[in-house]
């Protein structure tokens, strides 16, 4: 099942049938909202609003532990990721979609970032965070509708929630950042650790503030005008996305754990072995 985990202005999912609410639990605590389950394009489809559903969570406040655990707990195996983004390159115009491959964490450590920890030792590979099976099928979806979307992206993952000082926006340009944000770290990782396929849809909603020009500065009333106006074409990269055969594009995302766990299983108390199977269900 495809999970999508709504960001900035979506907080439904237009065309959804069949819809059940349900009020997940997890070892970490609530996540964001309930998870709604129901059919799009004849397929069924998980959805959870990461920012609560009167987006009354900030970045930093986001429960991504629970996020990712309660998506998996009702059978989702891969995950699409909607988010509001700023621009760092001239040729990523506000408005358009984008599709990172890579993640750079620039946040300060304020989020738990792993389900490892406190008695299990795991290293995963994150060397390439973003599912190469999600990302091949979103480019047949953007050709096939003749939906223009940029992809071989650099997201760079900020705190916030202020918006960035121009010093810092002219820095994520310089390594290599392409499109900067607040929410897709720790989530791309998390579920790389839950063996679940992980991709971005990214709308650029502003050129961030490293431009001159400061009329093109980013601000809250232009991230929300820019995502409103395109939402309808993110919305139809679902629907397209939903309906086709993913697994035929290879990925090794759902064997993340076969080399990663350091620690004997045999040590592990009944509660520890719980999460780790799970983590390590296919």
């Amino acid at each position: 099942m495809i999970g999508i985990i709504g960001g900035t202005g979506l907080y439904k999912i237009d065309g959804f049938s069949n819809v059940v609410s349900k009020d997940v639990d997890t070892p970490y605590g609530k996540p964001s909202a309930e998870v709604v389950v129901g059919t799009l394009a004849g397929k069924k489809v998980a959805f959870l609003p990461r920012h609560g559903s009167n987006h009354e969570i900030l970045p930093s406040e986001i429960n991504y532990r629970a996020n990712i655990w309660a998506l998996k707990s009702v059978g989702v195996r891969r995950v699409i990721s909607v988010s509001a983004v700023g621009s760092l390159r001239d040729e990523i115009r506000p408005g358009d979609l984008a599709v990172p491959a890579q993640y750079f964490d620039w946040t300060r450590g304020r989020r738990a970032s792993t389900f490892f920890g406190e008695g299990i030792v795991a290293h995963i590979s994150t060397a390439e965070p973003s599912c190469p099976a999600l990302g091949a099928t979103l480019r047949e979806c953007s050709a096939d509708g003749n939906v223009s979307m940029h992809f071989s992206k650099t997201y760079g993952c900020v705190e916030g929630p202020r918006l960035g000082t121009r010093a810092e926006s002219l820095f994520l340009r310089q390594i290599g950042c392409d499109l900067v944000g607040m929410t897709n770290i720790p989530e791309a990782f998390l579920a790389r650790e839950a063996q679940l396929c992980y991709c971005t849809i990214a709308v650029a909603t502003d050129y961030d503030c490293w431009l001159d020009d400061p009329s093109m500065h980013a601000s809250v009333e232009k991230v929300i005008e820019l995502y409103h106006k395109n939402i309808g074409r993110v919305q139809s990269i679902l629907m397209s996305l939903v309906g086709r055969d993913i697994d035929s594009h290879p990925c090794q995302c759902r064997a993340s754990l076969d080399f990663a766990l350091m620690t004997k299983e045999s040590s592990l108390s009944d509660g520890q072995k719980k999460i780790l199977a799970f983590l390590k269900e296919k």
